[in-house]
């Protein structure tokens, strides 16, 4: 198969969906890579690492595009893209097609085979391709929050650990999945005062077995967010549905009664976000200030640390993208995960939790591949 690989254009996205290693995989296989020149630069990876692995170089984005039957990316392809796509494409990446209508429609008009990583998931109920992103962004969290919560970012001013003789500051993970639990290990040892709030009460007995007394877990109510994000200097949003809307568990009516200063983290931007005031930003302008309450909701927070997102994300995609790579998409969804993956296919729509996030029809994979 003829696999591809082009530079992301997302603003500040340095991450690349293959490695040379990732390339030396692939070529040991028997398959021909095609890396865009320059693709892998904002990872730390040169044009002569990619050639030493097998790949053949090309000038520019488009002519990959046209030459692969699988492409093989980080985030979701942008509008200027969406015109190199073509029946039968397979397309390999994040997509959180919930969160983008156009997208979708887009895809299914390509007739494009969309494989998703945020949707693939294990019999166990793993999200292995979205877990190492999770992990990243929560950990992330709690260091761009810490910034915020600086004066000259419009922040309060506070110090996340303070020092001794003066108080620490209170952080508030809605949602104790891969983010959130990352949020919190980040934010216990940086000495802050922690409060996790789910749904899943045995989720929070794990956590409070993991953490102790280092940390208050609450069960995720209206009532028990709305408490403790009065008192918040920072707010984690950490909720996740695969594939589907986030619900909007930060209200907009919390906004008044929270500090002036406090930061507000919407994790799950991408995918919606769990706030009702959040919209999609930047790395280039990554917060707005509404009601006093700073909001940080970049859509590609592990687009900051490339090298180690990139290294982390490779790990978890290559066994998967070698199986459909294999036999072909097809006989790759005899394996439930892969299948899971399969947002798109032909003109059908053909996850749920997509299609319900736009009222379209949904179509079961099986019926169209057999």
């Amino acid at each position: 198969m003829k696999i591809g690989c082009v530079k992301e254009i997302k603003n500040n996205e340095y991450r690349v969906g293959l490695t040379p290693d990732n390339v030396k995989a692939y070529v040991a296989a028997g398959h021909h890579v095609y890396m865009e020149k320059g693709a892998g630069r904002g990872s730390g990876f040169s044009d002569n690492e990619y050639v030493d692995a097998g790949a053949s170089l090309i000038d520019n984005a488009a002519d990959v595009w046209h030459l692969v039957d699988m492409m093989v990316k980080v985030k979701e392809p942008l509008e200027e893209e969406y015109p190199f796509f073509h029946e039968g494409l397979i397309l390999y990446t994040y997509l959180h097609l919930a969160a983008d209508r156009q997208q979708t429609d887009a895809l299914l008009a390509g007739k494009v085979k969309a494989v998703a990583y945020e949707t693939i998931q294990e019999k166990d109920g793993t999200l292995p391709c979205l877990a190492p992103m999770s992990q990243i962004a929560g950990r992330l969290s709690i260091q761009e929050g810490a910034k915020y919560l600086e004066k000259r970012f419009g922040g309060e001013g506070i110090l996340l650990a303070g020092v001794p003789g003066t108080p620490k500051a209170n952080v508030v993970i809605l949602g104790g999945g891969t983010v959130g639990m990352n949020a919190c290990k980040i934010a216990v040892g940086m000495g802050a005062n922690v409060t996790i709030l789910d749904v899943n009460l045995r989720r929070l007995e794990e956590l409070d077995n993991m953490f102790g007394a280092h940390v208050q877990t609450l069960y995720s109510s209206d009532s028990n967010i709305e408490k403790s994000v009065r008192d918040a200097d920072l707010v984690i949003g950490s909720v996740l549905i695969p594939g589907g809307s986030t619900p909007k568990l930060f209200k907009r009516r919390y906004l008044p009664e929270m500090k002036d200063g406090a930061v507000f983290v919407d994790v799950a931007i991408d995918q919606g976000g769990c706030g009702e005031s959040s919209h999609v930003t930047t790395h280039d302008e990554p917060v707005y200030i509404e009601e006093g309450v700073v909001h940080y909701c970049v859509g590609n927070m592990p687009g900051a640390v490339p090298r180690t997102s990139t290294i982390a994300l490779t790990n978890a995609t290559l066994r998967y993208g070698l199986a459909i790579a294999a036999g072909g998409l097809e006989a790759a969804c005899a394996d439930p995960a892969v299948a899971s993956g399969v947002n798109c296919y032909l003109g059908s729509l053909t996850n749920r939790n997509v299609a319900e996030a736009h009222g379209y029809a949904f179509t079961e994979l099986g019926t169209l591949i057999g």
